[in-house]
C-alpha cells in the first residue's frame, strides 16, 4: 500500500540538509540507511551512499530515478545461483569446452 497523497512523498530532511551544502560538482558520497526515502528532484546530480545491509553502495542520481524509493535501486541480496545435480553437470560441460 503507498503512502497517502495527503502526507506527501517521505523524504528525510537531514538528506536535504546535507545535499543543500554541497555543489553538484562535488564527488562527496552521501551516507545513506534510510532505503524508504523518496528521491526528489534536488537530488539529481549527486552520488548517495546506499546502505544494503553489509555496505553502503554509491549510486548516482539521474532525473530518471526521481519520485522512486532509495531502496528501489540497491539490492540486499545477492543471487548466486540455482544448485542441484543439473546446475553442477552444467557448470561442469562449459568447463570442459574451454
Amino acid at each position: 500500500m503507498s503512502r497517502s497523497l495527503k502526507k506527501g512523498p517521505y523524504v528525510n530532511l537531514r538528506i536535504l540538509e546535507k545535499i543543500k551544502k554541497l555543489k553538484p560538482e562535488d564527488k562527496v558520497i552521501i551516507k545513506v540507511w534510510d532505503r524508504s526515502c523518496t528521491i526528489t528532484p534536488e537530488m539529481v546530480g549527486f552520488t548517495i551512499g546506499i546502505h544494503n545491509g553489509r555496505q553502503h553502495v554509491p549510486i548516482y542520481i539521474v532525473e530518471n530515478m526521481v519520485g522512486h524509493k532509495m531502496g528501489e535501486f540497491v539490492l540486499t541480496r545477492k543471487f548466486i545461483g540455482h544448485g542441484g545435480k543439473m546446475a553442477k553437470d552444467q557448470a561442469k560441460d562449459k568447463s570442459d569446452k574451454k
